[in-house]
């Protein structure tokens, strides 16, 4: 997924880019050298058997990203034309509509499952793949409601399959930089993190064209696309691309870019869950425009104090708010698009989205002066190779379910503060519910269709 134009210093960037690169040109491979065929390739033998749910899109991208490591002999898609390249990548591949077909037919002939579909079908796809045993590659966020995160967390343990999230950034060597400098104390006690993106994932502008009536494409299975979600009729503006907007199915630009850009900061400080979560928006209102989110938004998270760190406040801007521009930015610097400013009690630390691309400490100077701490991080290839080398070993990927779910869990409470935009509502995640909202209660595990259930 391309990023938009973090704000970033031009020379900096490249020389950190530079330094980057050629450290991942030089580091080994992770995979085990008895599973590699001809110039480093994994041998045919040693691959992966995977199965494909969700093949258009970002699927495609997923699927060119595994590809060396495994035979694709399953690709499911509900919509043959946006699909139609991947299955033709892959003739070999048996082709399906549903997923639920896939494994009643072929589940004998993969070991794991790729889910790249919308979000509101991310849950019922994977579970599907646990439950058959399979080892499991899901795109960000990992679910569509906190129950839906927190059943795939259980089931996962318990069955002891091999899980990665999409956040691609979390296996790059500019995030283990910056978790080494936080966390060796580069910036001091850190209180504030401004962060965000300024994609605008919004159907407001639709809304009144959702009364037209239009046929279902030949090519594109309605019912099994909406999936769990509750039954509404087809209309143009919910699809391909354009579902992230839509509430029933997409999450926002807080749901779709969180998992990177708060990556960082979730992993150096051990974030966990928030006390309590507030939005703010402008010109929406959530009881009339609610299929739709808003074009900006800003919430508020705070995080109690944990071990030695003391309490953290996180504000998110999405959309058409900005991340606050740092008073230390030099005047070619750019202001952030995604990204975030973390701020301690001894200076800040600026970043990109994806795995902190860019890091920096602010102001220039600093960043000249700053003495890097020992990597003390092992560094990994990318975030593919990381999951299927853990399958191989037997171990946990990098941001297995375990550690992507909480981190989705954030996003998703925001989803909520969102669509009860001017409450400020009070979460108590062990017992997953509200203690000052039944309302927001309502939303944590909101009923899927029937015959869809987890």
């Amino acid at each position: 997924m391309n990023s938009p134009k973090s704000a970033l210093n031009r020379r900096q960037f490249l020389r950190r880019a530079s330094a980057t690169t050629a450290f991942l040109a030089a580091a080994p491979m992770i995979v085990p050298s008895r599973t590699l065929g001809a110039a480093g390739q994994t041998a045919p033998s040693n691959k992966i058997n995977l199965a494909v749910i969700g093949a258009a899109g970002r699927g495609a991208d997923d699927i060119g990203g595994l590809s060396p490591h495994c035979n694709i002999v399953a690709l499911c898609d509900v919509d043959s034309r946006y699909a139609a390249g991947s299955f033709a990548k892959y003739p070999a591949a048996k082709r399906y509509q549903d997923f639920r077909k896939m494994f009643d037919e072929a589940a004998a002939s993969f070991d794991a499952v790729l889910v790249a579909t919308p979000d509101h079908c991310h849950a019922v796809a994977a579970m599907a793949a646990i439950k058959h045993g399979k080892h499991v590659y899901c795109e960000k966020p990992l679910a569509h409601s906190v129950g839906e995160v927190r059943a795939l967390m259980k089931a996962a343990r318990e069955s002891k399959v091999v899980t990665q999230l999409g956040n691609q950034g979390h296996s790059f060597g500019s995030i283990r930089d910056f978790v080494e400098w936080v966390q060796a104390g580069a910036i001091g006690s850190v209180h504030t993190i401004q962060a965000g993106c300024n994609a605008v994932n919004s159907g407001l502008d639709q809304l009144a064209q959702l009364k037209e009536t239009h046929p279902v494409p030949s090519t594109l299975n309605w019912d099994l696309w909406l999936g769990p979600a509750q039954y509404r009729p087809y209309h143009p503006a919910y699809l391909p691309a354009s579902w992230r907007g839509w509430t029933p199915f997409g999450n926002g630009t807080i749901g779709d870019w969180m998992c990177h850009v708060v990556d960082p900061v979730f992993w150096a400080l051990d974030l966990g869950a928030p006390k309590t979560i507030v939005a703010k928006v402008k010109d929406y209102n959530p009881k009339t425009q609610g299929d739709a989110f808003p074009k900006g938004d800003v919430v508020t998270f705070e995080f109690p104090a944990k071990g030695a760190r003391g309490p953290i406040t996180l504000e998110w801007y999405g959309g058409t708010e900005r991340v606050p521009r740092p008073a230390e930015f030099e005047s070619d610097d750019k202001d952030i698009g995604a990204g975030a400013v973390v701020i301690g009690d001894q200076g800040k630390i600026a970043y990109g989205s994806h795995g902190a691309g860019g890091v920096r400490l602010l102001p220039a100077k600093r960043m000249e002066d700053f003495a890097r701490p020992p990597k003390s991080i092992a560094r990994v290839r990318d975030h593919y190779t990381d999951w299927i080398d853990a399958i191989r070993n037997g171990r946990k990927a990098g941001s297995d379910f375990s550690y992507g779910g909480p981190l989705t869990e954030v996003a998703l409470l925001g989803v909520i503060a969102i669509k009860l935009a001017g409450t400020k509502l009070e979460w108590d995640t062990q017992k997953m519910q509200f203690t000052n909202s039944a309302e927001a209660n309502a939303l944590v595990n909101p009923p899927a269709r029937a015959g869809w259930t987890l």
